[in-house]
């Protein structure tokens, strides 16, 4: 089945190929070069999405090749012709087949003006790159070059950008055959005597090599100087709740409702690329820090995870994982796994109460933009999951929100609160009058029970802690005594407390 869209066709006519915005090449020095992208930019194109028979998991070909299209659009694209081209034998030599291939060549002449890019939601091998664009007298670009070319134009910090390039390169080392016309050998020796020597490429694929080498050292500093911090954060008493989801989920909308802040949202893909972290105080006087990550997609490029694993980390090491799904998305199932397979890539453990992996909670946003008998589904399936869930990757306790109205907020908030505070125990800790800045570290980090007015002036605090927080306390104040409560009194501190 052919499904195409089309907008403005008229008499054939021809001009010669542009570079779309954000479009990257790697110079002779191995840097990468971008073109500016403006939000508002006029360049157009024809988005191909290729149906290799059933190779795409759960979505409908035609779902994809709305996603592609939602992607150009990113870069400030405009799609003046869209197809689902049906491609049950791949060609080694263009992908499609003759006929679709002059086809789309056809659909361009006949564009006035010529679409300048060509966009074809899938791989492309090096030499399928380099035949399309000859026969097509236009830019190509795949589905990894594609999202290559949006976090290029998102990344706004100098990780971020160290990152992109890392990827950029890695992408681009098989495609030299592309990006350069000088390719003939350099003469060795003096005068006519020397030898054919060096070729071009071999010495652009050495100066691409030495900077991608260069790259991956600064990567490293990255991410050793990122495992420093998630040190230091594990000494500190805040645990850290990370939010993941699909791109274009709502994960910054609910971020800035969670944290008051004003970061980035937009109804637009991987409008937040580079991770923000706040600090928010929970309805039990609880402080986590939010951590916003950056939107997985599918099909993620190796190239990405490889770059942005440093960034990617703080999820691993999240105490706690909210996955925000579009539940008004009519693909949000097909999105669920395509973000769960990204975490497992990432190393994050499934079982939580076997292995210590971090508790999950799944917050379906958008609830308002289901009709009143889904949403009203959705909200009993999501209440029922809470008795049973296992709080894993798999099973996890879900909620019903509207991050841009504010429904469903408060319970989100209440759900955080007990997974960071379910395990705490409770506990008796013997202050004296001059314990002050215990007493104020027991209730910043911990539940302290308000005291009875019967109760004797030496009776002990009683304070729900975490086994992290507990043993924190015990470093910091090593010499108050501490016992469960319900245990025996230990004996120095009925001592102290008669002192």
């Amino acid at each position: 089945m052919i499904e195409r869209r089309r907008a403005g066709f008229k008499m054939p006519a021809h001009s010669g190929s542009r570079l779309t915005p954000g479009s990257s090449i790697v110079n002779a020095k191995g840097d990468v070069v971008t073109e500016p992208v403006s939000e508002s930019a006029t360049e157009t194109a024809v988005v191909i999405h290729p149906d290799l028979g059933g190779i795409g998991g759960l979505r409908a070909p035609s779902a994809r090749l709305e996603e592609a299209i939602g992607l150009a659009a990113a870069i400030g694209v405009a799609c003046v012709y869209s197809e689902v081209a049906s491609t049950l034998r791949p060609r080694p030599a263009t992908l499609f087949g003759l006929g679709k291939t002059r086809e789309i060549r056809m659909l361009l002449d006949a564009h006035d003006p010529r679409p300048g890019l060509v966009i074809v939601d899938g791989a492309l091998s090096p030499v399928q790159h380099r035949n399309l664009e000859k026969e097509w007298d236009v830019k190509v670009l795949d589905r990894t070059a594609l999202i290559l070319e949006i976090f290029g134009a998102r990344a706004s910090t100098a990780e971020g950008r160290l990152q992109v390039d890392l990827a950029h390169l890695t992408y681009q080392r098989s495609r030299l055959v592309r990006s350069w016309t000088h390719l003939e050998r350099q003469r060795g020796g003096a005068g006519f005597l020397g030898g054919p020597g060096e070729r071009q490429i071999e010495s652009d694929r050495r100066a691409l090599a030495s900077k991608i080498d260069r790259l991956q050292t600064k990567i490293e500093q990255v991410r050793r100087t990122r495992t420093l911090q998630r040190a230091k954060r594990k000494r500190a008493p805040q645990p850290v709740v990370a939010l993941v989801g699909y791109t274009n989920a709502g994960k910054s909308t609910l971020f800035n409702a969670l944290t008051k802040a004003d970061v980035r949202a937009q109804d637009l893909l991987f409008a937040t690329l580079d991770p923000t972290m706040r600090a928010v105080r929970l309805p039990s006087g609880e402080r986590i820090i939010l951590s916003d990550t950056v939107g997985f997609i599918s099909d993620l490029p190796t190239q990405l995870i490889a770059a942005f694993r440093a960034t990617l980390e703080e999820v691993q090491e999240a105490d706690l994982i909210i996955h925000v799904r579009d539940a008004s998305h009519p693909d949000t199932d097909a999105q669920r796994r395509d973000v769960i397979d990204v975490m497992r890539s990432l190393g994050v453990r499934d079982d939580a109460a076997g292995v210590g992996g971090p508790c999950v909670i799944e917050a379906l946003n958008k609830i308002d933009l289901l009709d009143a008998e889904d949403a009203a589904a959705a909200r009993a399936i999501a209440v029922a999951s809470r008795d049973h869930a296992a709080s894993t990757i798999e099973e996890p306790a879900q909620v019903c929100i509207s991050a841009m109205s504010g429904a469903g907020l408060d319970d989100l908030a209440a759900m955080i609160d007990d997974a960071i505070t379910g395990d705490r125990a409770a506990h008796l800790v013997w202050l004296g009058d001059a314990d002050g800045a215990a007493r104020a570290w027991l209730h910043a980090h911990g539940d302290v029970a308000a005291d009875a007015p019967e109760a004797p002036m030496d009776a002990p605090v009683r304070v729900r802690l975490s086994a992290k927080s507990l043993g924190q306390f015990r470093k910091a104040f090593p010499d108050l005594a501490v016992a469960p409560a319900g245990g025996a009194t230990p004996a120095s501190a009925s001592g102290r407390a008669l002192a």
